[in-house]
């Protein structure tokens, strides 16, 4: 284990490499016991370097030294040292070939980190520093390689050799081993090599690109779960298409080969040529899946190939920029998404992602800005705020500039860096030059953490027919950053009359007369304070904001109720219109809370009700997003929103609006159930996966009323698709029904020879808002089905109790905050990496009352006292406790 105080690492500090390594020679002896490395590096001096130093130094960890050796002649031990996890040759030419033999022990390697062996399978992770746990090596993102693999292990026991680039031969060798040698021609960072060996089967496919090249595609899987890749195939050959079409990128091997994964940290790796996956990103049939993980598939898979130019052509130059691939990426897939579904869906789900977590990251004590100034442990910094806010701040840049100068950004930015490891800089730096648009101001959300607020005022000017709206700015103070100076949002905006969206005219700025629709518009909102003034506004309009979730900012508007009932009902955009309903949601719930204080029963207001049932009624609207309009906030958002966060009483209070809601509802609510159901063959089509999201929403509710407990058991029982199964399951399981064990058996009777179904199972009982639960996951701890060392196990049932069941984690005793404190310990000595993830429940303590909070910190000092604390825990653990 690293220090228990290690040192922090600045954005401010960074310096180009004194070394450059142009060839990258990889042999792997790949044994039972250990492994042998050699290294063959051919490096020379930086000529951009600003120190004339002769030694070098390279990062190691957890590496037997074998030899070392320049040019062919050994160094003696005396011409070198080893520091902690440095290298230090302390005399080197200005050019040279280093040879190092390291060996290494894959089989103990429980951080699945670098080269591990599980599942008996070898597979690496190496973003973002596992290579140094391979050999000693230059391991920065800026030091880039052309790379050769040689492979050699035991034929019978791991039949499949796999590494980055193409396949340039493979052998039979004696003693029952072989060989195989690949080549990857462009060069990349450390960070994106891979190799994987083992017993796997494949399934085949090709892609012909636009200029007419052949692409073999392959995806290696246990032989079990080859009816299960098909999906992923066609996901993957739908982001070539796309990528092709919207970004004019073309894949640049012969050869695209994805690997499925059992023991992984991540959800998929976007090693060149060899993407590694997370078998929850690859695996997916209709019996085992639900609609939630085709879409998962398709959205990973695309994301994975999207960094082939976002993130393996042009890199990231330092760890500091990470969002410069990732935050791109994910608008990429993100839009990728949307295109292959329902954009407006698409959009509400990643809006509430944002709302939920990086908002209340952006609010907690690991605050930072989408381009870090500091960090200990890097590992820690793969967050919502890298990339989902990171992406969108890209979505503003599209926003601000347009879809043609935004595209024209991107072939610039391309063009330019090609081959290269750049800044968050570089990319806005390309476009603004392919624009002209001056982005300057608009730099700052790089570079300042915390969310924006941004309070409206609306006022309408009858006799003069003027609306005006006044818009201030603001954005709270976060570690490290005091003061915040004024954002550049992109605030979308329309006027909503009585018969639709009303004619734009901004006073200053001539009409737009040529523009078919100009009834929208985006307002650059650059001030602390700012008055924006329609002109020729011929009624009372009611402002619809922030359109599309055109920026992400906190946003309160003096809204009547009769306006966002008007917004909720006839509003044409589609995020604007479920965000009324959560407005309105959030206004029931805070009723409830209030008659709840005074002993009083909570009850749902009529033209509430009748919003809903009009919603339910609607067969026009997409059902998915009746679906999403009927959903109450959640409990994540209102302890966002609420202060100080009473956990039982938001429980309490929202739970009796369901209920409300559903026996004054009972009748449309099971008429949209009967409208939903369907027998058709099962297909993860946007239309099905519409409809089967509002019948097990309305099943969600009628669960409150005497009809619903014998409709979840007949879907259990007759669902032949895991979507509607797993939905039954959960009602179930979150009812009193005699029924339940039984349930429970069955499934697991019928899935036990499937991990990713048994990590459903696992997860539907960990988020159980029953009495017990906390009993429950801890008996499930000792299940045969449950393994501590396989991170998805341990995020189905530890991560779900901790992350997403917050009335049974907040237990009054505070035994769940004690639960989460075992596991971050014993996991801290297994694998820091998924324990420091799973802090963040106990990091939020401050949120809360003052006893509960108490009790938290409390187990955080526990885990603190920790010896031997691992870099990534103690980071996350002591910035929680920071004064």
């Amino acid at each position: 284990m690293r220090d228990a105080q290690p040192s922090t690492i600045y954005l401010k500090d960074y310096r180009v490499p004194d070394y450059l390594i142009d060839k990258t020679s990889l042999s792997f002896h790949l044994g039972e016991r250990s492994t042998e490395v050699t290294s063959r590096l051919t490096m020379r001096r930086n000529p951009a370097a600003e120190t004339a130093s002769q030694s070098l130094e390279l990062h190691g960890a957890e590496l037997e030294l074998l030899s070392l050796a320049i040019n062919g002649d050994v160094l003696p031990e005396g011409d070198w040292e080893q520091q902690g996890e440095l290298l230090c040759i302390h005399r080197v030419p200005e050019a040279f070939e280093l040879e190092c033999k390291t060996r290494i022990y894959p089989q103990k390697n429980t951080s699945l980190e670098g080269l591990y062996k599980s599942s008996g399978m070898f597979c690496t992770q190496c973003e973002a520093e596992g290579f140094r746990k391979i050999t000693y090596y230059l391991d920065r993102p800026d030091v880039m390689s052309v790379f050769d693999v040689e492979i050699i292990a035991d034929a019978d026991a791991y039949p499949v050799l796999l590494s980055n680039g193409n396949c340039t031969a493979t052998e039979t060798l004696d003693n029952g081993l072989h060989r195989s040698v690949w080549h990857d021609p462009f060069p990349k960072p450390a960070y994106l090599f891979a190799l994987v060996a083992g017993k796997l089967s494949r399934i085949s496919d090709s892609f012909t690109t636009m200029s007419g090249r052949d692409v073999a595609l392959h995806i290696y899987v246990e032989e079990k779960d080859l009816d299960k890749c098909d999906h992923a195939m066609q996901s993957l050959k739908n982001a070539m298409r796309w990528d092709e079409e919207v970004y004019g990128r073309e894949y640049d091997l012969e050869l695209f080969n994805i690997v499925a994964v059992d023991d992984f940290n991540m959800g998929a790796m976007e090693n060149k040529s060899l993407n590694i996956f997370n078998t929850s990103c690859v695996l997916a049939k209709p019996e085992t899946t639900t609609d939630a993980g085709f879409q998962r598939v398709e959205g990973v898979v695309a994301h994975e190939y999207f960094h082939n130019w976002s993130g393996n052509r042009v890199t990231c130059r330092d760890w500091f920029q990470l969002s410069l691939k990732e935050g791109f990426t994910v608008f990429r897939d993100a839009e990728f998404s949307a295109d292959m579904g329902s954009p407006t869906v698409k959009r509400v789900e990643d809006v509430t992602l944002l709302r939920t977590a990086q908002f209340a990251e952006d609010a907690g004590p690991m605050a930072h800005p989408v381009r870090p100034d500091s960090f200990i442990e890097i590992s820690n910094f793969y967050t919502v705020t890298v990339y989902e806010k990171g992406a969108e701040v890209v979505r503003m840049i599209h926003t601000l500039l347009g879809p043609e100068p935004f595209r024209a950004g991107s072939d610039l930015y391309f063009a330019r860096h090609d081959g290269q490891a750049v800044t968050c800089e570089d990319f806005v730096k390309a476009m603004e030059d392919a624009s002209g648009v001056d982005l300057s101001q608009f730099r700052l959300w790089y570079s300042q953490a915390g969310t924006p607020q941004l309070s409206v005022q609306g006022d309408y000017d009858a006799q003069a027919q003027r609306y005006t709206l006044s818009v201030t700015q603001s954005c709270p103070a976060t570690p490290g950053q005091a003061e915040k100076a004024p954002f550049h949002i992109p605030l979308k905006v329309a006027l909503l009359g009585e018969a639709g969206q009303l004619p734009l005219q901004l006073k200053g700025q001539p009409q737009d007369t040529e523009t078919a629709d100009n009834t929208e518009m985006v307002l650059d909102v650059t001030e602390a304070k700012q008055q924006f003034v329609f002109e020729n506004v011929i009624e009372s309009p009611v402002a619809s904001l922030l359109r599309g979730f055109s920026a992400p900012v906190k946003l309160s508007m003096n809204y009547q109720r009769a306006d966002l009932l008007r917004i909720m009902q006839s509003d044409s955009d589609g995020f604007c219109r479920w965000d009324a309903s959560q407005q309105l949601g959030l206004a029931e719930i805070r009723n409830a809370l209030a008659a709840q204080a005074a002993g009083e029963a909570a009850e749902v207001a009529q033209d509430y009700l009748d919003a809903c049932q009009q919603l339910l009624e609607d067969t026009q609207l997409d059902p998915a997003m009746v679906a999403l309009m009927l959903q109450l906030p959640s409990e994540a958002y209102l302890a966002e929103l609420i202060s100080p966060v009473n956990v039982h009483a938001i429980h309490q209070a929202r739970e009796a609006l369901r209920k409300g809601i559903a026996t004054a509802l009972v009748e449309p609510l099971q008429a949209a159930y009967r409208r939903c159901a369907s027998d058709e063959a099962y297909r993860p089509s946007a239309e099905q996966i519409a409809r089967r999201s509002l019948k097990n929403a309305a099943l969600s509710y009628l669960m409150y009323t005497s009809h619903g407990p014998e409709m979840a058991r007949e879907q259990f029982e007759t669902s032949r698709n895991m979507t509607d199964r797993s939905a039954a399951l959960n009602a179930i399981v979150n009812s009193d029904m005699p029924y339940k064990s039984d349930a429970l058996q069955r499934f697991y009777q019928d899935w036990q020879h499937e991990p990713l179904v048994i990590n459903q199972w696992f997860q539907v009982q960990a988020m159980c808002r029953l009495p017990g639960t906390l009993e429950r996951v801890v008996e499930l701890m000792s299940h045969p089905a449950y393994d501590a060392a396989n991170p998805n196990k341990v995020r189905a049932l530890v991560g779900a109790f901790c992350g997403q069941n917050a009335v049974n984690f907040h237990s009054e005793d505070g035994a769940g905050y004690a639960f989460l404190a075992d596991r971050v310990i014993e996991l801290n000595r297994r694998n820091p990496q998924i324990a420091s993830r799973l802090l963040g429940p106990l990091s939020k303590w401050r949120k809360y009352t003052p006893e509960v909070q108490q009790r938290m910190r409390g187990q955080l000092e526990r885990i603190l006292a920790e010896p031997e604390l691992s870099s990534d825990v103690y980071e996350v653990v002591s910035k929680s406790l920071k004064d």
